[in-house]
């Protein structure tokens, strides 16, 4: 794969002013690993088991109506302090939705996933959207390393590569925690935990507190 499609171009980045990309870490060799779609009973737990077993904390972009179908699984997140986030009520597009329609499912989510973190579904925004969307959220996260683990024509090995490949210091990944990337990840995750700890690497929550002390040095 290009580097482009894991790691967006920064004329991207620049499209959509004041969202988060990745994080100035001045050095520090810390990266903040983040799993859309969930939290589901067939792949959260075994994944929150996994970043147990190697001392590492994730942030979960959460829809809403799966925390509204599987309160065990979000309470789970919860206690095992990892970060959550709002991911939408429905996963819905925002390049085939009207702005209400789009804006209204963001505020459904936060219902469900309270907070002041929000990532797109899909990845997809309009620049325009960015002022009404910050009434439900403080900060709009994106990715800077984008896995694939969700296509199907791609291995375990292909996965790790995206990750391995392009992460750097204040890098946030995006992952998924959904049965359409679980045949991928449930052999890339322990592979791609352990190597980031052998290269020195912590994995952190991404939490408001950690973004604005992050963003203001």
């Amino acid at each position: 794969m290009f580097r482009w499609q894991i790691r967006p171009p920064a004329f991207l980045r620049r499209l959509l002013p004041g969202t988060v990309w990745r994080l100035p870490v001045a050095g520090e060799r810390v990266v903040y690993l983040t799993f859309d779609d969930g939290p589901i009973p067939e792949v959260t737990p075994a994944i929150l088991d996994m970043l147990e077993a190697e001392g590492a904390k994730a942030t979960f972009f959460c829809v809403g109506d799966n925390v509204r179908k599987h309160p065990e699984e979000y309470a789970l997140l919860r206690q095992k302090g990892m970060g959550t986030g709002n991911h939408g009520y429905a996963h819905r597009q925002a390049w085939r939705t009207r702005r209400k329609d789009w804006l209204a499912d963001v505020e459904e989510g936060s219902a469900y996933v309270p907070g002041e973190l929000f990532r797109p579904s899909h990845g997809q925004l309009y620049p325009g959207w960015l002022a009404d969307l910050r009434k439900y959220c403080r900060h709009i996260v994106m990715w800077d390393v984008l896995s694939y683990d969700y296509r199907a024509d791609l291995k375990s090995e292909d996965i790790e590569h995206n990750v391995l490949r392009h992460v750097r210091p204040g890098s946030i990944v995006a992952l998924h925690d959904s049965l359409k990337a679980w045949p991928r990840l449930q052999t890339a995750l322990p592979r791609i935990l352990r190597q980031l700890k052998k290269e020195g690497y912590r994995l952190e929550s991404l939490t408001p507190a950690e973004i604005e002390k992050r963003c203001k040095k």
